[in-house]
């Protein structure tokens, strides 16, 4: 489904119900208003917007899988989702709809899955929501990140179908950087398969030994967003530095981004990565756009809605650390402008969507997470 059949689709489904009184926030196009749709959420992860006007799919990460409603309601936890490994930043992560929902019913969820050594990595599965919303059926794996080498962290993960119909993975490092460049290991890459899993035949890596042939592009850390660009169908991702160097790319097929011998950031203990050669290295790709200082980026939405006009061309990122949502100004793709905005409420963003009404729908991270939406008043 394309982006003007999903507008289509959407156009009459009424606005999501207030939950909470709004409040007003500053901003430089005119004040927020900021609503809580839902709350008690725990440690939500993603958002997918169900047709119908039946609300919205929230991951929470230890594992369960809720519909929230138009009207702000918190349903129980559907059956039949996969068992998740949930140890520090693994559980439960994103959640997308077929391009073909509305004849498939077909969801996809990725989540962190351990091993046979205890050690754990991404595994991506999609089943069939049933009618009355409460459970998938016939859930099957359709995607395991190997080998399993995280012990908590660096798991990514972000889905993004493409206007032909490919499924894009954006992977963690697992904490291993290395591993980054290794084309023998699904480790730090973005993977481009079809929807059941099997790899297309023009993958950039089909054919050559030692490769995996799922990989798109390579030498990524711990990508938490990505999304399609509705202008020119091409995938955005972005990821996390380590202290310092958070990124944004435009992954093409076969290219190296980096990690770890390129980078702007470095140890937490504040000594240089071990691997780095330096910011720019022959062989890598630049980032499109770079934070010396890490905001911890987390989801990623383009705004292509007639709603509100001022954020016309605009990208809205979640932001962890500095628990803000940072709107980039675009033209074309260049990045001409950044604001931060929500850092009154100080809570972790994890990711941002835009509604089928235009409004952009926003999870905090916290054990007491919710879900909030925010529009743009002008007057």
């Amino acid at each position: 489904m394309n982006r003007r059949t999903w507008l289509a689709t959407f156009a009459l489904i009424p606005l999501l119900a207030q939950a909470a009184p709004e409040q007003r926030l500053p901003s430089e196009e005119g004040q927020l208003t900021v609503s809580t749709i839902a709350e008690g959420l725990r440690n939500p992860w993603a958002l997918a917007f169900l047709p119908g006007g039946q609300g919205m799919l929230v991951t929470e990460r230890p594992g369960n899988l809720r519909v929230v409603s138009a009207e702000g309601k918190v349903g129980p936890p559907l059956s039949g989702v996969p068992v998740v490994w949930a140890q520090g930043q693994g559980g439960l992560l994103d959640v997308v709809l077929s391009p073909e929902f509305t004849k498939d019913r077909t969801i996809y969820l990725s989540y962190a899955e351990q091993g046979a050594d205890g050690k754990a990595g991404t595994a991506v599965g999609r089943g069939q929501l049933s009618q009355d919303l409460a459970r998938l059926e016939h859930f099957t794996v359709i995607f395991r990140q190997q080998p399993k080498l995280s012990e908590g962290i660096h798991f990514g993960s972000r889905l993004v179908f493409d206007r032909d119909g490919y499924l894009f993975i954006a992977l963690g490092e697992n904490n291993q950087r290395a591993t980054a460049q290794d084309l023998d290991k699904l480790q730090g890459k973005i993977v481009r398969i079809l929807p059941d899993g099997e790899i297309p035949k023009d993958n950039p890596f089909v054919g050559q030994a030692n490769v995996r042939p799922e990989i798109w592009s390579f030498g990524h850390r711990n990508q938490q967003g990505a999304a399609l660009n509705p202008w020119t169908g091409k995938l955005w991702t972005h990821e996390h530095g380590p202290r310092g160097g958070d990124e944004i790319n435009i992954p093409e097929p076969g290219k190296n981004y980096g990690w770890p011998i390129a980078t702007h950031g470095i140890n937490y203990s504040l000594l240089p990565i071990p691997e780095a050669k330096g910011q720019h290295v022959e062989g890598t790709q630049p980032p499109h756009h770079v934070w010396e200082k890490s905001p911890a980026i987390s989801g990623m939405a383009f705004y292509d809605s007639p709603t509100f006009k001022a954020w016309d061309h605009n990208l809205f990122i979640g932001a962890l650390a500095t628990q803000e949502l940072i709107r980039l100004q675009l033209k074309g793709d260049k990045i001409v402008h950044e604001e931060r905005l929500l850092g009154e409420l100080k809570a972790r963003i994890r990711d941002v969507r835009v509604g089928p009404d235009g409004y952009l729908y926003v999870l905090t991270d916290a054990k007491d997470g919710a879900l909030l939406k925010v529009g743009l008043s002008e007057d």
